[in-house]
């Protein structure tokens, strides 16, 4: 054998040790309680495909209201800012905000379930409208309160010492810190994955349904989305027989040093927020939405400054300065509703089709985060948000060439090899692994650096900042809608009339003008951070 062939076969050895058997020799069984929680957000998949199909043939809502409620949809997860702060206050009975986040999950599903089995019965109570916009709220209100659980939760997963009671050196609490978060959203990837197998399963057959029937296989869907809160509530159940087992065996839990005292800038303002999401969502302001965004990222912004001071200056600067990269590059708008209106519309995707896409789709970002956690280990949130970045300009291209029919024209050229499907399972097979890394190092960040006693409340409150770029992405997302119109066929699902008629001509310019946003935005935001005293190198 020669040098070279050596060489190369130390390298590959060397790789695989760093991305799987390191990894594997990390794992603990503390670390399953709240991966459990995580995976359960994960098969809330499960829904996906059942709830794009309602919505595009049974609502009559258009691409900007959608757009809307995906802003107001965001907000629970800008409050997990106080619900982490209770969560540290109320440290050993965690558990019953999982219990009920699982209540209203259930809720969520139960709703979506009389929606697609019962519209007449539900309608006589309520629009089907608005029923479907209560449940979209409710959802993620139960996710929120289980997501802040599992954060804490990985607090008290990753041990303080060894075995022999020495403390874990700087390097070895980053790796392991980046293992945990890793594996959470490996254990999300999992869920996702889990249940796009499924949904491809169930939906096997299904265009050749009628209406009736499909909304019965629906109805199917969302009972079998009642094991999601099942999971998360036995994730925490885990964890409570197993802190008990460390505490008969006389070792310490990894929570709080100390008691959490009370901060009531947090829960008033927590509660204030409430009171005011719910006057601005229930008033008839035309710019609630924005006038809520500016006064929520406004309190953020203060609460972030009052919590930093619990840092070195120079952990601040670099926490301020990597938490303003991470917002901007989760805060570029979206195309909307609309692309996936053209994609069943004119390119005929159906469910079960898409359901193959989401499989494709977490399987690789799967492979992806074991690939690259190494590089996520060594290498600064700036470098992975630039890498990201440019990755997301290109992927933005073959969704545009389909919409100009480029697909026609690959088709004919290889004889029906390269049509819609195959870019559009290839643009997804590259892009799968790129989109599910940005956030795992800053949550080993917080989680290595962030004071003991405060861990639930640095993890929610710079979670509520960077969530609060997704709703400025979801504002983004609603102007770009209104600008650029785009309607989809849609019927009522009871009587079967035509509401609404198919138009997608702007669509093109809308995919443009996001690509453009997609790469500027987050690439002059790093150039003017890494060139300020806000630099960051982690």
């Amino acid at each position: 054998m020669s040098s070279s062939e050596t060489t190369i076969r130390a390298k590959l050895a060397f790789w695989w040790r760093q991305t799987f058997v390191d990894l594997a020799s990390q794992l603990r069984w503390s670390y399953l309680p709240p991966l459990m929680v995580y995976f359960a957000a994960g098969v809330s998949g499960l829904t996906s495909v059942v709830g794009a199909f309602f919505l595009k043939e049974y609502l009559d809502l258009s691409a900007a209201f959608i757009a809307g409620l995906s802003f107001w949809a965001g907000l629970p997860w800008i409050l997990k800012m106080p619900i982490g702060h209770l969560v540290d206050l109320f440290w050993r009975w965690k558990a019953l905000f999982v219990l009920l986040g699982a209540g209203l999950i259930t809720a969520s599903l139960l709703i979506m379930y009389g929606l697609v089995s019962a519209p007449a019965q539900m309608r006589s109570v309520l629009p089907i409208e608005a029923w479907y916009v209560i449940a979209v709220l409710l959802a993620p209100s139960g996710y929120a309160l289980q997501d802040v659980v599992a954060d804490a939760m990985t607090v008290e997963a990753v041990p303080r010492t060894n075995k022999s009671g020495e403390a874990f050196s700087e390097t070895d609490a980053r790796a392991m810190h980046t293992t945990m978060q890793t594996l959470g959203r490996i254990a999300i990837i999992s869920g996702l994955s889990a249940v796009a197998a499924v949904n491809i399963w169930i939906f096997s057959g299904a265009d050749t349904l009628g209406d009736a029937e499909r909304l019965g296989l629906y109805g199917r869907v969302y009972l079998m989305a009642l094991a999601i809160p099942v999971i998360s509530v036995s994730g925490t159940i885990l964890h409570g027989i197993l802190q008990r087992q460390l505490l008969r065996q006389g070792r310490a839990s990894s929570g709080p040093d100390e008691e959490t005292q009370v901060n009531w800038l947090i829960l008033g303002g927590g509660l204030a927020f409430v009171l005011l999401s719910i006057g601005l969502g229930t008033s008839q302001l035309a710019y609630a939405q924005e006038l809520l965004f500016g006064m929520s990222l406004a309190v953020i912004i203060f609460l972030i400054s009052r919590l930093i001071r619990e840092l070195e200056p120079d952990q601040a600067r670099a926490l301020i300065g990597t938490a303003t990269i991470i917002f901007v590059f989760r805060s570029v708008p979206l195309p909307g509703p609309g692309l996936t209106w053209f994609e069943i519309d004119e390119l005929k995707f159906d469910e079960s089709f898409l359901s193959v896409l989401a499989l494709i789709t977490s399987i690789l970002a799967l492979v992806g985060l074991f690939v690259l956690r190494p590089l996520m280990a060594r290498r600064s949130i700036a470098h992975i948000v630039i890498l990201l970045t440019i990755a997301a300009g290109l992927l933005a291209l073959p969704n545009l060439a389909l919409y100009y029919g480029v697909h026609e024209w690959t088709a004919a050229r290889t004889h029906g090899i390269v049509d819609a499907r195959f870019i559009a399972v290839l643009d997804t097979a590259i892009e799968s692994p790129l989109g599910q890394v940005a956030m795992v190092p800053m949550l080993a960040w917080i989680a290595r650096n962030a004071p003991a006693h405060l861990k639930a409340t640095f993890f929610a409150v710079m979670a509520s900042f960077t969530n609060m770029a997704l709703s400025a992405a979801s504002l983004g997302t609603k102007y770009l809608n209104q600008y650029f119109l785009i309607t989809r066929a849609a019927v009522d699902p009871e009587t079967g009339a035509i509401v609404s008629e198919a138009d997608y001509s702007e669509l093109g310019h809308l995919l443009v003008v996001v690509g453009l946003l997609t790469v500027a935005a987050p690439l002059l935001t790093v150039f003017a951070v890494q060139h300020s005293r806000f630099k960051t190198g982690d």
